[in-house]
């Protein structure tokens, strides 16, 4: 077997984990084209507080860079880079495009392309080996090789880091040389490899794994609601239902991050291509999107029961507990909206986000001296009742409002 030289091509939270892992192993390229994470990194500063300075040095002569020169030697590129959706909730490839022309234009016979970028069935087959081809002069199973693997990242979880989960890699080959080079890398990666031979098929289930969690949430939102307008204890409702053995434990919110309210619109696409309408995928996606518009107009109306004389003090502006992650973050949304609004009435505060991230969205990182009348938590990080206590002793009177039940 050949050296194997890996390439991750996008350094955020799917990217640097996988790095992280195989330059302890092999010489490994970190590439992302963001010029500024990869000044960060190599600073061994993360600004995800993912990973210590510890974690982010670089061994086997491994590199970080944003030189597209520098990943010509590359011979094992794993594709990490991001797939949102436009504004009409439309998968957004550009990301994808952009990182299959780099490599294209790099690729050598014999060198291995994986895809772990979460998108549509087909992408990988439809998408990516047409531009992988044009670029390269090169023919799919013939000069290279394809795979996919699911990325199940969960920000801030330790339990479920990338080395102890299992790891889904899908290859469409029976070459032993092939599938000795990819059970190479991907064991350093994870202690556990699921091999397929369906591309499509992985591809597909990595989406339906966030739609399902996306759907229960929105089951559970729709419930609290409904006891919202019923004035029944949601709280009380719920533990009840947990003493049956198989109801499942899901709690409302306010959905973000880059998967869940992304994930839905993707297979929808698709299925809306070959005309079929996905009533259920994008009625959970309604109904969690609408949770945004609840959580105003329940802040909206205590200013105007206080005649917009009293302060407010929003905590956590993450997507979810206990991540520095901002992207698709719906608090921060609800933040922006009502400072926009109400400017010297509405405040947030932090300690997770980064603090030049946090000040540049005008996001307290650490307790003022302001004085606040509501402390409403939008995210219940772990450190909640702490800044509530250091807030409350300059605010004696600051009333607590959960609007949402917490986990």
């Amino acid at each position: 077997m050949k050296k194997i030289y890996p390439c991750i091509v996008g350094l955020g939270y799917v990217g640097l984990p996988l790095f992280v892992r195989l330059k302890n192993k092999f010489s490994t390229i970190g590439f992302d084209i963001n010029k500024d994470r990869v000044n960060y990194l190599l600073k061994k500063n993360d600004q995800n507080k993912e990973f210590s300075k510890n974690d982010l040095i670089l061994k086997n002569s491994s590199i970080i860079t944003n030189n597209v020169k520098k990943i010509k030697k590359a011979n094992f590129f794993i594709v990490t880079v991001p797939t949102p959706v436009n504004q009409k909730f439309e998968p957004d490839l550009k990301y994808l495009r952009d990182a299959m022309t780099i490599i294209g234009k790099n690729l050598k016979k014999s060198d291995i392309v994986f895809i772990e970028s979460t998108i549509y069935p087909s992408v990988t087959q439809n998408f990516c080996i047409p531009i992988l081809e044009r670029n390269s002069k090169l023919k799919i199973n013939k000069d290279f090789i394809i795979g996919y693997s699911s990325e199940r990242i969960n920000p801030g979880d330790k339990k479920h880091s990338v080395e102890n989960i299992n790891k889904v890699v899908a290859i469409e080959t029976n070459n032993k040389k092939i599938l000795k080079t990819v059970k190479s890398v991907y064991k350093v990666i994870s202690k556990k490899i699921i091999l397929s031979k369906f591309i499509k098929e992985a591809e597909t289930s990595k989406v339906i794994e966030n739609i399902q969690r996306d759907l229960n949430i929105a089951l559970m939102n729709e419930i609290f609601l409904i006891c919202e307008k019923l004035k029944i204890n949601f709280n009380e409702v719920k533990k009840l239902a947990l003493t049956k053995w198989n109801f499942h434990n899901y709690s409302p919110g306010l959905v973000g991050g880059h998967c869940l309210p992304v994930d839905p619109y993707y297979l929808a696409y698709i299925a809306k291509k070959k005309n079929y309408p996905s009533e259920v995928i994008l009625s959970g996606r309604k109904v969690n999107n609408n949770m945004k518009k609840y959580v105003i107009k329940k802040i909206t109306e205590i200013l105007k029961k206080n005649k917009f004389n009293g302060k407010i003090l929003l905590f956590g502006a993450s997507y979810k507990p206990n991540v520095a992650d901002i992207r698709n973050s719906i608090p921060l949304n609800v933040y922006k909206f009502l400072k926009k609004k109400y400017s010297r009435k509405v405040f947030c505060i932090d300690t997770f986000v980064d603090s030049k991230i946090a000040k540049n969205l005008r996001i307290l990182n650490k307790i003022d001296n302001t004085k606040y009348d509501y402390f409403i938590p939008l995210v219940f990080h772990k450190n909640m009742k702490l800044i509530f206590k250091k807030v409350l002793r300059n605010n004696k009177k600051i009333k607590f409002l959960n609007l949402l039940p917490s986990e």
